[in-house]
């Protein structure tokens, strides 16, 4: 009887120790666990932080580059506006130089006119036959057509008010009732190519005493 109350004491003394040992063990176990969900809590936090400081940084560089951005709009506008005045700048100086080199073209074959219309006068005053100087004529109009499409006009003159701006007098006359600075007689036509007078009509002018 000794023997199995031995026995029983040892079966219940081992069964209290497992339980013992189950009961740390599951502590050890619940305490693993609760250092488990503190360490992950930790790398979330250190995760978030580390999140934020990549947006920021990526943030900061949109702006960097958006700054970049407008810089270059700026320059490629400026760029833009400097090609503008450029190129209209070169277009004026391209027309000054067309312009006065066909102007000085033009104020050279003013005489040339000159002695077309001179011929053409002394052909018509001498009393000749057409046919002598028609030939001459055609040439002539066909030279001031081709002067006119080229921008050359003459001064209207004869029997027009006196305007000192394309008319030079150079002689007086007195003037008979209400023809006071009308222009009596063109000594030399005058020209304008464009709208610049290369030339002022050469005139003789009434005046009142």
């Amino acid at each position: 009887m000794e023997k199995k109350q031995e026995k029983g004491l040892n079966s219940l003394e081992k069964n209290e120790l497992e339980n013992l040992d189950i009961g740390g063990r599951k502590d050890e176990s619940q305490e693993s666990k609760v250092d488990d969900v503190e360490i992950k809590e930790k790398d979330e936090g250190v995760g978030i932080e580390e999140l934020k400081g990549e947006l920021q940084a990526k943030e900061q560089k949109i702006k960097e580059l958006e700054s970049l951005i407008e810089e270059q709009k700026e320059r490629h506008l400026r760029l833009q506006a400097d090609f503008d005045n450029y190129r209209k700048r070169v277009a004026r100086e391209r027309e000054n130089v067309f312009n006065t080199a066909l102007e000085d073209i033009m104020t050279q074959l003013l005489p040339i006119i000159d002695n077309f219309d001179r011929a053409l006068d002394s052909f018509k005053s001498g009393n000749l036959e057409p046919e002598y100087y028609e030939g001459l004529e055609m040439i002539y109009k066909e030279f001031i057509t081709t002067l006119n499409k080229n921008g050359l006009s003459e001064i209207e003159a004869l029997n027009c008010t006196f305007d000192p701006n394309i008319h030079h007098a150079v002689m007086k006359v007195d003037s008979e009732g209400d023809d006071e600075n009308t222009i009596k007689e063109v000594f030399q036509k005058g020209y304008m190519l464009n709208n610049k007078v290369i030339r002022p009509s050469m005139v003789k002018v009434a005046v009142k005493n």
